[in-house]
């Protein structure tokens, strides 16, 4: 067997590497305007929406939370609807930094001002989000699913993080990652 103990090991590690992420988003973005590297922040967005969006909120939402309500963790209200709301919130912040960035790119007017305030949004509410996961979700997780059901959920999130998202293995998408990191 693997070095997982609970539903949440590698849920959490995925955490990690989010919050450096929005960490060295927040270090640009916190720069002068003038001299934001759209690039990167465009790297930074697609991480967020391949990586924490589509892999880890995708183990979250198709694999997690269908575990914890057939252990009777209600979906409507309680913490599994507050994370579902969140995680559409940061959809709505990742798709208006999309446009954002690509309208500071073009010198649009107002675009970059624009993508420094969705940018901080999002840094703000990944943050609070990964908080509240790790420190009452997660721990409800780990009381709630063991034994047999832990190792079946830790496999299905092997098989989910054997997908690509669009065109990109998980191991690229952290490797991605870590030159953000590393550059910043």
């Amino acid at each position: 067997m693997d070095n997982r103990t609970t539903p949440t090991t590698e849920l959490r590690a995925d955490h990690e590497l989010i919050l450096e992420v929005a960490e060295s988003l927040s270090v640009m973005v916190q720069a002068d305007p003038e001299s934001l590297d759209y690039e990167k922040v465009t790297q930074c967005i697609s991480f967020f929406r391949l990586f924490a969006d589509a892999c880890h909120h995708g183990k979250e939402e198709d694999l997690l939370f269908p575990a914890l309500a057939a252990k009777g963790l209600p979906q409507e209200g309680g913490p599994v609807a507050v994370m579902l709301h969140e995680h559409e919130e940061s959809r709505a912040l990742l798709r208006s930094m999309s446009v954002s960035v690509e309208g500071a790119k073009q010198s649009q007017s107002g675009a970059t001002e624009d993508l420094v305030n969705a940018a901080t949004e999002y840094i703000e509410l990944i943050t609070a989000h990964i908080g509240k996961e790790n420190n009452i979700l997660f721990n409800i997780a780990d009381e709630l699913i063991e034994g047999q059901d832990c190792r079946d959920l830790c496999a299905a999130y092997d098989e989910l993080s054997e997908q690509r998202y669009e065109g990109y293995s998980k191991q690229e998408l952290v490797n991605i990652a870590r030159g953000i990191i590393d550059q910043t």
